[in-house]
């Protein structure tokens, strides 16, 4: 029962073989109080699902007045706001809850530039791949890849969020006690109640980390983007003022300054401590070409690469030297001076 004493509201979706999207649309529901405790039915039969109050991912209607979030009709086309990615029932259900979603699991005011910047962050980041899967839209144009001669160096269909959802389907159900004897279906929707917790576990933390650490972090970045120029002329290092919890989510904020500011590709490397001691070692990290790539802008010198301590500060005439990851995209000083002097010397290198 709800708190007010009358029944929850009902939630619909269909059942068979589910995937990633109602699974997400589904626990992004029960994150607003008015689900918190509803029910699900899962069935195709369009009589009862009308006797759902909402409804995902089937039925054949978009309408977000009677809370209807289906994607399947021949004339669905919707996208979210600045996207050219057709929505599934998460999308759906996203874009026309997420700002009450933010404001009742963040504690993040509708209306608010924050609830607006983290509505459309989490869409980016989280929920449009969840539409681009479940409507078979790839990340790249396979033709235009292969007419390159680019070809994949591994499979990675198995890693996605989608490929585990997926497997939910025909997990064994080990706690029978969750199952509902009465359905026929009672199996099944024991493995689709265990994917969207999964799913919704995913979520929360993604969530969690974007107002917990992301949004606070803005400040900061900007501000540490501004005196950039007090330690390179050029503007090529970016020094994070110590905190006590080391450094702070730094990588979307510098890429969206550079942006605003017409300086793309100018940051070279970011230095952070790794806590808020005193004498806390340095850390000097080479800036990503891309958020999601592994190739840097300019890694570390190739000759300090894979070399620690005394050897490290030999090779790289650096008092303090710690480490120089072998891939050069990360290296540490034990002092900020000496961190500082890596940076400077790496970006005349």
């Amino acid at each position: 029962m709800s708190t007010n004493g009358t029944k929850p509201p009902v939630i619909g979706t269909h059942n068979g073989h589910f995937h990633a999207d109602e699974a997400l649309a589904v626990h992004l529901l029960r994150l607003l109080p008015t689900y918190r405790d509803s029910s699900l039915i899962r069935t195709r039969d369009l009589d009862l699902l009308k006797t759902c109050d909402v409804v995902v991912d089937v039925g054949a209607v978009h309408d977000h007045d009677i809370l209807r979030y289906d994607h399947h009709q021949r004339e669905f086309n919707t996208t979210f706001p600045g996207s050219h990615t057709k929505l599934s029932s998460a999308g759906l259900v996203w874009m026309h809850q997420g700002h009450r979603i933010l404001a009742e699991a963040a504690g993040i005011k509708e209306g608010t530039p924050d609830n607006a910047l983290l509505y459309q962050k989490l869409y980016d980041d989280f929920i449009e791949a969840f539409d681009a899967n479940d409507n078979g839209i790839a990340n790249y144009d396979s033709k235009a890849l292969a007419s390159a001669g680019i070809e994949k160096k591994f499979s990675d269909r198995g890693f996605s969020i989608a490929s585990v959802v997926n497997r939910f389907n025909s997990a064994p159900v080990k706690d029978t006690k969750a199952v509902d004897q009465s359905s026929g279906q009672g199996e099944e929707d024991a493995r689709f109640l265990r994917a969207s917790a999964f799913i919704g576990e995913q979520f929360d933390l993604e969530l969690s980390d974007k107002a917990i650490n992301w949004l606070p972090a803005r400040a900061l970045i900007a501000q540490a983007f501004a005196n950039r120029m007090d330690y390179d002329a050029q503007g090529r290092i970016l020094v994070i003022p110590q905190q006590a919890d080391g450094g702070a989510p730094w990588a979307d904020h510098l890429y969206t300054l550079e942006r605003e500011n017409g300086c793309e590709g100018q940051v070279l490397y970011v230095l952070f401590a790794e806590n808020g001691e005193k004498d806390s070692k340095w850390r000097i990290r080479a800036v990503s070409v891309a958020s999601d790539s592994f190739e840097n802008r300019k890694g570390l010198p190739e000759q300090w690469r894979g070399v620690r301590d005394e050897e490290l500060s030999k090779v790289s005439g650096v008092e303090g030297g710690v480490f120089v990851h072998a891939g050069g995209f990360i290296g540490g000083n034990k002092s900020f001076e000496g961190a500082l002097e890596m940076a400077r010397r790496s970006v005349e290198g």
